[in-house]
């Protein structure tokens, strides 16, 4: 036998087998890792063999496969905000694995622009509030669930009137004319912000019950998917939804008194004649009464209120649902007000198709009964006389006492407060149906690609009547272009809108392990149109003649909104993320030429925390920091042609003649047909921070936001043939901001635990053009209205300065420190008092606003408590000013007036006198409620919790007005905010 046929023989038997042993030394390991909280699938997770460098990531669907050596024990999972675990594989190859979350926040799916993602994926500014963290007490509106737990975000309530409406700014607002509030998104379907007739507030129109998260979208990288509404911030409304399982019943019952707090300082029925006595005319002496009437106490009432929600949810096979039933009845501190609201919600959720096809149903219809208070009885009660009773003794103007000049209401006096309440009634139903069905649709052959379709609809009717009888001298005469005379209010109105949606988009989302990646890409398109229609009504007296035609046709308006979007997210090793997206949408309000923009954005987050140095950290849980740029449009103007030719019929004095017959002209509106979308642009830097494990976590946002085109009013040159002003785009305007954030607990173990939450924002706008052409004489738009005079205005948009900063004179004061009447600085030293020696002064949005939330649990106890405070922020006390003169006149009445008269001595009115301005800054506690838990109660068959609530309990502040926080920064008659407590019971069964 040769030698080469017994190496054959012997070695490559041998080397066969020596590789058989080595590949037996290899196996393979598969699993799927979950979290532990939900079950749910955690994508992204890193799993490595312990003591090696061998790692993989898990899929979409949590799933994984990994080839280790047969001497690897142990395999090693880790993820983003999840406590490391090490799991044995001895003597198995497939291992099932659940993480802890170590800081929740990061866990936690967040509801996105089309789409949701983990708080450890996101690359933008998104604040999430869930049901467990909203105030509590008797919340109306949803906006009041979530005042004070965001920063960067202002919301300003519209006064203590059942579901008044409240202004929510974002970082500033991003316009001067157009509208400054966010997009607002409930379950799909982006609402119109515009209100509806018969409803003072829109968003009252949704039970605030029914609602289970809050996501505010603040940056431009995060809003800017959703384009041409987005300028002003996003926040996405997600309701409550079925869950399988048995039927839970659910029942809430909240009982509420309503104590009217504020007052206006107004002198008492003595003081009046004190003053009158000592410095009025013989004529006003003689007008003096013999009462002491606080007519504020006689418009202003103890309140109560009931809010009692049932809900039942389960799921009968595969189809989760969850029915919801709501009643509210709610009565306002100023006598006759009055809210009803019944609602009802729907939620279907069936997961079809082999768990290919969700999808998610919502129906929800309210109907709102409201009577409305004449509000004007607010200002009539701080100025009416004091010295004189309620009631009259002849039996007219509905028994109420009022002033008269030959035998009718005198025309320049105030009418009687509790005449203006008790004989008006302002009574409104609105009907309102918002429904959506969205279908996601996980392909067959391809479960990585999503299909997803959205169809909603927004419809709403409001009805009134107004109804004043003819006795009554707040509307005793009522005279038409004819000169028919009647008495009274017998009018009607009506307004019906249909808001339509239609959104498609298909999502792809996949992690490629092979390259530690994961991408997600989506691409779609939107349909939105807005239809407004009101029949016209003639206004007709009490006795229903009437005195003023209905228009010839009625009013009917539509403006529609087209987009197409796109969006990449990227991951590289769950350290370095990456989203953009690019929006072109289309606004039926500009013209064709200018009709369409597109907005980008971009953002970049690197995870610090996943980095070796810091991965095993023991202090730092997480650590990610955020850039992002976005543009984003504004075409929520008001108007829906604001490009077309329009005219308007002339005044009276703008007549032709014809022989002896005189005929009305038509005037041009002044238009601009050019008009275009104004643009925001916003940078954003943020850290994301997490120290031991999740005991203190929060964030830090620096942004600045600049806005181009700038849509605003400007003044028309003499000569051309418009009115005297023109909406165009004109200018820019800038908001520097810094936010913070921390949530914290102070306390945690079995029988107590106290968590704190602390926000804070530092925001400043700057307005840096307002003039086609640099004209450094133009000092701006005036705007303001106050009450006194005729057009008179007490703020300005200025370049350089900030939106709606208060323009006033500088006033003088003698050496004691009492104002001198008349007598202002000269600020150009040039002689005389005129319009060129008013200044700028302050601004009425503060400078700083903050909030601070706690939470303490004790046994069965809970404690909570919202605190928030403006700093910086300034009022023009228009009581003050309105009522703060006495003149010597010939008037055939007395009115009262405020008690700042008798430290100024004022004779005649000073409007614009910086004496006015006050400082508003203030500290306010929201809420305080204390809490009980029953637990489990008739074989553990329901469970039963108390709460006892007081909102509004306190305010600090050294404003003297009625109340320090009003939006517009002018206090005229403002309803004062109640004091309200509350004893709740919930019911579960």
């Amino acid at each position: 036998m040769s030698l080469n046929k017994l190496l054959k023989i012997i070695v490559i038997p041998c080397l066969l087998l020596f590789t058989l042993s080595v590949n037996a030394q290899d196996k393979v390991i598969t699993g799927k890792v979950v979290d532990s909280k939900d079950g749910s699938a955690l994508p992204g997770v890193t799993v490595t063999a312990k003591g090696g460098k061998i790692g993989t990531q898990t899929k979409s669907d949590g799933t994984f496969s990994i080839k280790v050596s047969s001497s690897t024990t142990a395999l090693i999972f880790s993820s983003v905000g999840f406590g490391t675990k090490e799991s044995s594989i001895a003597g198995t190859s497939s291992v099932d694995v659940s993480l802890v979350l170590t800081n929740a926040s990061l866990g936690e799916v967040v509801v996105t622009g089309y789409g949701t993602a983990r708080r450890r994926d996101l690359t933008g500014s998104i604040t999430t509030v869930s049901s467990k963290d909203f105030q509590k007490g008797p919340i109306t509106s949803p906006e009041g669930l979530i005042n004070g737990k965001v920063a960067g975000v202002q919301i300003t309530n519209g006064g203590g009137a059942p579901g008044s409406g409240s202004r929510i700014i974002i970082r500033g607002g991003a316009s001067l004319s157009a509208s400054n509030s966010p997009l607002i998104v409930l379950d799909g379907v982006p609402l119109d912000n515009n209100g509806i007739s018969g409803a003072a507030n829109p968003l009252r129109l949704i039970n605030p019950n029914d609602i289970e998260s809050f996501n505010v979208l603040k940056d431009a990288s995060a809003t800017a998917i959703y384009g041409n509404r987005a300028s002003n911030g996003v926040i996405i409304i997600t309701t409550k939804k079925g869950k399988a399982g048995d039927l839970k019943i659910g029942f809430s019952s909240l009982f509420s008194v309503y104590d009217a707090t504020g007052r206006t300082d107004v002198l008492t029925g003595d003081q009046l004649r004190t003053l009158v006595n000592g410095k009025g005319t013989s004529a006003q002496k003689n007008l003096l009464g013999t009462a002491n009437t606080n007519w504020q106490d006689q418009v202003y009432q103890t309140a109560l209120g009931t809010d009692n929600n049932i809900s039942l949810s389960g799921g009968i096979s595969k189809l989760p649902y969850r029915l919801s039933i709501g009643y509210l009845n709610q009565e306002g501190v100023l006598k006759t007000g009055k809210l009803e609201r019944m609602s009802g919600n729907l939620n279907l959720s069936p997961v079809l198709l082999d768990k290919h096809l969700k999808v998610d149903i919502n129906l929800r219809g309210t109907t709102n009964q409201t009577r409305f208070a004449n509000e004007g009885a607010i200002g009539a009660a701080a100025s009416f006389d004091p010295t004189q009773p309620v009631y009259n003794t002849n039996g007219r103007f509905g028994g109420y006492f009022e002033w008269i000049d030959n035998n009718r209401p005198y025309g320049l006096a105030p009418r009687n407060p509790v005449g203006l309440l008790l004989l008006r009634k302002d009574e409104s139903t609105v009907n309102r149906f918002i429904g959506n069905v969205q279908l996601d649709y996980k392909l067959h052959w391809l479960p990585d690609l999503r299909a997803n379709l959205n169809v909603g609809i927004d419809r709403s009717n409001g009805e009134g009547t107004i109804q004043v009888p003819d006795s009554a001298g707040q509307a005793y005469i009522n005279t038409s272009p004819a000169g028919l005379q009647t008495s009274g209010l017998n009018n009607k109105y009506e307004q019906k809108k249909k808001n339509k949606l239609l959104e498609f988009y298909l999502n792809y989302s996949k992690e490629i392990t092979s390259i530690k990646s994961a991408v997600d890409f989506l691409v779609g398109y939107s349909y939105q149109d807005f239809l407004t229609t009101s029949p016209s009504f003639p206004a007709k007296g009490a006795n229903g003649i009437a005195y003023s035609p209905a228009a010839p046709n009625p009013f009917e308006t539509e403006n529609t909104l087209i987009s197409f979007y796109s969006r990449l997210r990227y991951g590289f090793k769950n350290k370095y993320l990456l989203t953009a997206s690019i929006r072109r949408d289309g606004s039926s309000r500009f013209n064709p030429d200018t009709r369409w923009g597109i907005f980008p954005s971009v953002a970049l987050a690197w995870n610090i925390s996943q980095e070796s140095f810091l991965k095993n950290s023991t202090v730092i849980s997480n650590l990610k920091l955020r850039f992002g740029y976005g543009e984003t449009g504004q075409q929520d103007i008001g108007a829906d042609y604001p490009y077309i030719a329009r005219y308007t019929v002339g005044t009276s004095t703008a007549q032709y003649q014809f022989g002896s017959n005189f005929y009305p002209v038509y005037r041009p509106v002044g238009y601009d047909a050019n008009i275009k979308w104004e643009e925001t642009s916003t940078y954003n830097i943020g850290l994301d921070f997490g120290i031991l494990g999740s005991r203190f976590n929060g964030s830090i946002d620096i942004y600045k936001k600049k806005t181009e085109d700038l849509l605003s009013v400007i003044p028309v040159p003499a000569g051309t043939n418009f009115t005297n002003e023109i909406f165009t785009n004109v200018g820019t305007m800038e908001n520097k901001g810094i936010e913070f954030s921390l949530n914290t607990y102070i306390l945690k173990n079995k029988k107590l635990t106290w968590n704190i939450g602390f926000n804070g924002t530092y925001n400043h706008n700057t307005i840096t053009k307002l003039t086609k052409v640099l004209d450094p004489n133009y000092q701006g738009v005036l705007t303001g209205g106050i009450g006194g005079g005729v057009g008179n205005t007490i703020q300005i948009h200025s370049v350089g300065y900030s939106r709606s900063n208060f323009f006033v004179l500088q006033q003088v004061y003698d050496n004691t420190g009492k104002p001198i009447e008349g007598l202002y600085v000269d600020r150009n030293k040039d002689g005389i008092i005129n319009n060129s020696d008013y200044y700028h002064y302050k601004e009425p949005d503060p400078d700083v606003f903050l909030g601070l939330t706690s939470e303490l649990l004790y046994n069965k106890w809970s404690l909570n408590f919202v605190v928030r405070s403006n700093i910086g922020n300034y009022m023009y006390n228009n009581i003050y000013s309105g009522l703060g003169t006495f003149q010597s006149n010939s008037l055939q009445y007395l009115y009262n007036r405020s008690v700042n008269v008798l430290q100024t001595g004022f004779s005649n009115s000073q409007y614009f006198s910086d004496y006015y301005m006050e400082n508003a800054t203030f500290v306010r506690m929201d809420n305080l409620a204390i809490g009980y838990d029953f637990g489990n109660m008739l074989s553990k068959k329901i469970t039963m919790r108390a709460t006892l609530n007081v909102q509004n309990p306190f305010v600090v502040t050294k404003y003297n007005g009625v109340d320090p926080e009003i939006a517009n920064g002018i206090d005229n008659n403002f309803y004062p905010r109640p004091r309200v407590y509350s004893l709740g019971i919930n019911l579960d069964f």
